[in-house]
């Protein structure tokens, strides 16, 4: 469970975030920070999870609005994979299964108690429209059903000017990747 913000983390979070997206309008062409503020202030639990996200080194900011649902959606934005979230086999199954040098958690089980969702391929591939990320680090993605059943599991990274999606057992883990996650608010 995420601890409770207080006023002053809040207000400090809120800043950082809208210096962030002051910077990087292209990530959310015709957007008002404004509007973003006030959903944030009416779902303060929210804002534990982007501080989880910011003090593990995502760098969150809006990457897109649904309308229809009137959701603002935040990425990981950070350039590389996030430092305080790397050297993590993919899920929980795949951390049982190693008998030895076993890493701290797995990306599904840190994004899970952080309150986000591991961006999937599409979603992925979306955030390398907005700049390039994963220069020299590469991200755990959300992998489908049939890949894990395998024992595999996805990553993308950003090499020769192109999106790579690879493939690797769920229980490797590399201090050059971590995982990126979104979060609906």
């Amino acid at each position: 469970m995420l601890k409770k913000l207080t006023d002053e983390k809040q207000l400090e979070l809120l800043d950082i975030l809208k210096t962030r997206f002051g910077n990087n309008k292209k990530r959310h062409e015709n957007l008002e920070w404004s509007k973003i503020q006030a959903k944030l202030e009416s779902n303060i639990e929210k804002l534990g999870t982007l501080h989880e996200m910011e003090i593990t080194g995502g760098e969150p900011d809006v990457v897109a609005y649904e309308k229809t649902t009137d959701t603002y959606i935040f990425y990981d934005c950070s350039a590389e994979s996030p430092s305080g979230r790397r050297s993590l086999c993919y899920d929980d199954g795949a951390l049982k299964s190693r008998k030895e040098n076993k890493p701290k958690s797995s990306a599904e089980a840190m994004a899970r108690q952080m309150g986000l969702a591991l961006l999937n391929e599409n979603e992925y591939r979306y955030l390398q429209q907005l700049g390039n990320f994963d220069t020299k680090t590469s991200s755990w993605l959300k992998t489908p059903d049939g890949i894990r059943n395998r024992g595999g599991a996805i990553f993308g990274d950003f090499r020769y000017d192109s999106v790579f999606i690879y493939h690797n057992g769920a229980e490797s883990y590399y201090a050059a990747r971590g995982f990126r996650g979104s979060l609906r608010v």
